[in-house]
């Protein structure tokens, strides 16, 4: 009996053996899960399955998986209760692992075995994604439709699910690919060596570019231990030619160390901020500052917590031109959910103040938005996002900045063949939109995802602007109208367009330009417009018409020029209206006007006129003295001989019985109610006016 014991136990043993091996593996594969360590999780996990033997027959509970998950989306629901088989559980992780890892290839593979399992039904979803990301974009319809209409759909990853569907729809449709496009692997000596290369950001000026790659020759403490090709370091080039890039230099220590120094971006203070992690701590991966002299570096030191949460990521940073704000990405709270986009404001010396700022919707979602590019020229943000209408994995992104409105428009995607089913990011583009640099891990790699530096050339941005002239005051159309284009910046000289015998008018426009267009036509007032395209960052068209008004025969009144009783002296409110004055002779400069002054009717005919001349000449002497040439200015004083027109509110003639207007004599006057009207009807006598007694001035030949 002792021996049959003795045989069994000896018999079990490579089972007991077995169980408490696969413990560990386990064990070792979730907390390397946990750290976000998805590749030796991953070969954890295969050998705790090498084994079939009693997996069917183990459980777990449901909630371990979701907790070593740890998905972004908000608003998770889980069913504690539920327990899953341990071989569920492993071909799950698995398959989870193959897609944190972006081997997506083999995570569509697994994951059509595990959306089959009852233990997981949001892996219907997963498999979706997955086929996102290898181009099967109508497989991937079938199955987020399949996880939409289930019973076994959360609400977080329902939405995801449907606006995923738009995203298919986006990339099955061929009017998003640009066929202007084009896109092209950078140089591999210079760029793409080692294992992965990204993050490419100017470093200075559009000849230099700073980037993030793993190679041969980075900074590493430990050679038995460390490989530099699979440590990320940050590395410069310039231009050697038109298009050709210097050998790539490491920037060395100490702003490299070595764990993982990646994306970069210069202020114009000479500050590099960077993100630094390291491989025992995937999570903890925060913001970095490094003051530069000549290239050569103090001690870095981390950001404070106005941008560095503890326990949550901060990456991916980005300085303006102006240096005035630091762009970030960071899962900390207070956002959309997953990866959200901040900023936070600097001060001269380059230190954050105040605090940080999240974008909000509809930049941000409730998934991930990464890698912010403020180009500043065009008033524009380019990012990355999974949360939007992607066509697999990150999408890159624009956002015009309305300065109406003070946020951004609802962003659009860049379409094909800048996006790819795969991630692409840390797009930049030089001032004028036409060259720029992006990473994408399109490219299969030996594991499985790899990013890479890519080229970019976009497409013509053509900028037509059109419109017609109209009279004012008919809305008839004005064909012959003159339009002088004049460039604010002074690039190009300034010249004529007529418009044509519909009062139509079209142009093509280039970039970077703020144009101010004068129309002018005889026996019309000038209308004027300006227009910018430097905010404009695809083809467009714009439209602007020109509305110009009959020039009247009579007296135009110019309402608010006023002077004390006895007075030629011009009131503050009175230089005020007569500045504007100023504006309309400056825009309609081709006109010779007479600046009439009138009086009311106290004190002798002959004071007056002197007085109201007096008044006439201090108008002109005002606007001599601000820029008019005194040669298109008359000063006529008219005493009390011309009394106003009675107006109403509505500022119309007031009609008497007959229809006749009425003006304001001595007669009426003297009848008004009060002594404050009176008064009141004085002043209006005490008026100034203006009149149109010539055209065609030219100043040059005066």
């Amino acid at each position: 009996m002792i021996k049959k014991i003795i045989i069994f136990v000896l018999l079990a043993l490579p089972m007991v053996v077995q169980s408490q091996s696969r413990k560990v593996w386990i064990n070792n594969a979730d907390n390397f899960y946990e750290k976000e360590d998805f590749h030796n999780a991953l070969i954890n996990y295969k050998l705790a399955l090498s084994d079939s033997s009693g997996l069917s027959m183990m459980v777990l509970p449901y909630e371990v998986d979701i907790t070593k998950q740890k998905l972004s989306e908000k608003g998770k629901e889980i069913d504690t209760a539920r327990q899953v088989p341990l071989r569920d559980y492993l071909e799950h992780q698995i398959a989870s692992c193959y897609l944190q890892t972006y081997d997506y290839k083999k995570a569509v593979e697994q994951f059509e075995k595990t959306s089959t399992f009852e233990s997981y039904p949001e892996d219907v979803y997963h498999f979706a994604v997955a086929q996102m990301n290898v181009d099967q974009h109508e497989n991937a319809i079938v199955n987020f439709e399949r996880y939409i209409s289930s019973d076994h759909y959360n609400d977080s990853l329902l939405r995801s699910a449907q606006l995923s569907v738009t995203g298919c729809k986006y990339a099955m449709n061929s009017e998003n690919v640009k066929e202007k496009v084009a896109v092209w692997r950078a140089d591999t000596n210079v760029f793409n060596k080692g294992s992965s290369s990204f993050a490419t950001m100017f470093f200075g000026s559009e000849e230099k570019i700073l980037f993030t790659s793993a190679r041969d020759g980075g900074v590493i403490l430990d050679p038995e231990k460390q490989d530099s090709k699979f440590i990320l370091d940050l590395y410069w080039t310039q231009k050697s030619g038109e298009n050709d890039w210097s050998e790539a230099k490491n920037f060395g220590r100490p702003l490299n160390t070595a764990q993982h120094d990646a994306s970069g971006t210069l202020s114009k203070n000479d500050i590099i901020y960077y993100t630094r992690w390291s491989d025992a701590d995937r999570k903890d991966k925060n913001i970095y500052l490094a003051r530069m002299v000549n290239l050569k570096f103090y001690e870095s030191f981390k950001l404070p917590e106005a941008v560095n949460v503890p326990g949550y990521k901060s990456v991916n940073p980005f300085v303006t031109k102006s240096g005035k704000w630091l762009y970030f990405s960071s899962n900390r709270p207070g956002g959309e959910g997953g990866m959200d986009i901040w900023k936070i404001e600097l001060n001269e010396s380059g230190n954050v103040i105040n605090d940080a700022i999240n974008l909000g919707r509809p930049i941000n979602s409730e998934l991930n938005e990464v890698t912010p590019f403020y180009h500043q020229v065009s008033s524009t943000l380019f990012f990355s996002s999974n949360g939007h209408n992607s066509i697999g994995g990150l999408d890159i992104y624009k956002a015009s900045y309305n300065r109406r409105n003070k946020a951004f428009d609802d962003p659009i995607n860049l379409g094909m063949p800048i996006n790819s089913s795969k991630d692409d990011a840390y797009l930049i583009w030089d001032d004028n939109l036409k060259n720029g640099f992006f990473s994408s891990d399109r490219e299969p790699c030996e594991n499985g995802h790899c990013y890479d530096i890519y080229q970019v050339s976009n497409e013509p941005i053509i900028i037509t602007l059109s419109g017609y002239a109209f009279n004012g005051e008919t809305d008839e159309v004005l064909p012959n109208t003159n339009l002088a284009f004049k460039d604010i910046d002074f690039v190009f000289e300034t010249f004529d367009l007529k418009t044509d015998e519909d009062g139509f008018y079209s142009i093509e426009l280039t970039q970077n330009q703020e144009i101010f267009i004068k129309a002018t036509r005889p026996s019309f007032f000038a209308d004027a417009a300006s227009v910018n395209t430097k905010s404009i960052t695809e083809s467009t068209k714009l439209t602007q018409d020109f509305f110009l008004n009959p020039i009247p025969t009579g007296e135009i009144e110019i309402e608010g020029i006023e002077y004390d009783f006895d007075k030629a002296t011009l009131r503050p409110s009175s230089k005020e209206i007569l500045d504007k004055l100023v504006e309309f002779l400056e825009l309609n400069n081709n006109l010779v006007i007479e600046i009439n002054s009138h009086t009311d009717a106290r004190g002798s005919d002959k004071y007056n006129q002197r007085l109201s001349q007096r008044r006439a000449k201090s108008c002109v002497d005002y606007l001599i003295k601000s820029g008019i040439s005194k040669t298109r200015l008359k000063a006529i004083g008219y005493g009390e001989s011309e009394p106003n027109v009675l107006k109403g509110a509505n500022k119309k003639p007031v009609l008497d019985d007959k229809g006749k207007r009425i003006y304001l004599t001595e007669d009426v006057i003297k009848a008004a109610e009060s002594e404050e009207l009176r008064e009141e009807y004085h002043q209006r006598n005490r008026r100034t006016s203006f009149k149109v007694v010539g055209e065609g001035f030219n100043l040059e030949s005066n």
